[in-house]
């Protein structure tokens, strides 16, 4: 009777099993390029989320900005047999190779945030992401408003900072919106104290290219700033603290998953705004754009999602569960 009981317990757990795997319709893999970033962690779980419901498996990888990472971690998709990628690249450089391999083993690829490109700046593949420049022209014209309520358009002591990354596509068309909004609604700001920061993406990479530009121009004393990416912004905060310019400073920055943060701290904050957009809209529309491709049909190759700049009066209401 036992033998008999435990032949039946190891049929039941065996069919079990089975039947688990045969539920998952496969592999999805995230590979995203800073995947220790508030951004991507956010991202990531709105990905599985999606994945999930639709039946797949989901794997998320780190590149810890390695180029070396990246190519490994598509290898391991590969080989682990993907049914699918979707990825933020940490060199666009390496567009080509990244897809040529996915290709090459059937499977397909959507890119998340920024874009794979070939050397013309074409996109290789669909793209799901924020739309850049008119995300950029709401952070421009929060500033200019900022400015003109604060009779700082025609002082001689302000100056605007922009945290630039010229290397990533994506993040080119932000501080162009920026820069043009700003300077479209402020015609009397002089364009000689609006600078430029080049930075990698990192808070500690933004704090130190931030500080070089203070330092260089001890004749501002209010300064305004705005960027490519939340820890761009939020390490010139940084240098503006070290500095001790903060208190006459505005920074508005670009995600508002770090500024969240700082605007639980007691007492003022230098940091004014940031505009929002969902980490949850980029993951789960790059897994529904790439299930489109899985299941034969043609998704478009642009998707964007649009923002809302917030404050500490408003971040709470707007951005929901993110908030926290």
């Amino acid at each position: 009777m036992k033998k008999t009981l435990a032949i039946i317990l190891t049929v039941a757990l065996l069919l079990g099993a089975a039947s688990a795997l045969a539920e998952s319709k496969g592999m999805i893999y995230g590979i995203y390029k800073a995947g220790d970033h508030t951004w991507f962690i956010d991202e990531g779980v709105a990905a599985e989320a999606a994945a999930k419901e639709a039946g797949y498996d989901f794997t998320y990888v780190d590149a810890k900005m390695s180029p070396e990472e990246y190519l490994k971690a598509i290898d391991n998709a590969i080989a682990n047999n993907a049914v699918g990628v979707v990825t933020c690249i940490p060199d666009q450089t390496m567009s080509q190779a990244a897809v040529d391999k996915l290709v090459e083993a059937n499977i397909p690829v959507v890119a998340a945030d920024d874009a794979l490109q070939d050397a013309d700046g074409n996109k290789l593949v669909p793209w799901v992401g924020i739309n850049a420049y008119v995300i950029g022209e709401a952070n421009g014209q929060w500033i200019a408003e900022y400015a003109k309520e604060n009779n700082l358009v025609t002082d001689p002591e302000c100056g605007l900072l922009i945290m630039t990354m010229d290397t990533v596509s994506s993040c080119v068309p932000r501080a162009e919106g920026e820069y043009n909004k700003f300077v479209e609604l402020c015609p009397e700001f002089d364009t000689a104290k609006i600078f430029k920061a080049d930075y990698d993406g990192t808070t500690d990479k933004g704090n130190t290219a931030a500080a070089a530009v203070l330092t260089a121009h001890p004749e501002i004393k209010k300064w305004l700033v705005t960027g490519a990416n939340e820890e761009g912004c939020i390490g010139a905060l940084r240098a503006l603290e070290s500095a001790g310019l903060d208190a006459d400073a505005c920074v508005v920055g670009l995600g508002a998953y770090m500024a969240k943060d700082e605007w639980k701290k007691e007492g003022p904050n230098a940091m004014k705004a940031s505009a929002y957009f969902s980490a949850d809209q980029v993951g789960r529309g790059s897994v529904e754009v790439l299930l489109q491709i899985i299941n034969g049909e043609e998704p478009p190759l642009e998707t964007a999602v649009d923002a809302v700049v917030v404050t500490p009066e408003t971040y709470q209401e707007v951005m929901g569960a993110y908030a926290e």
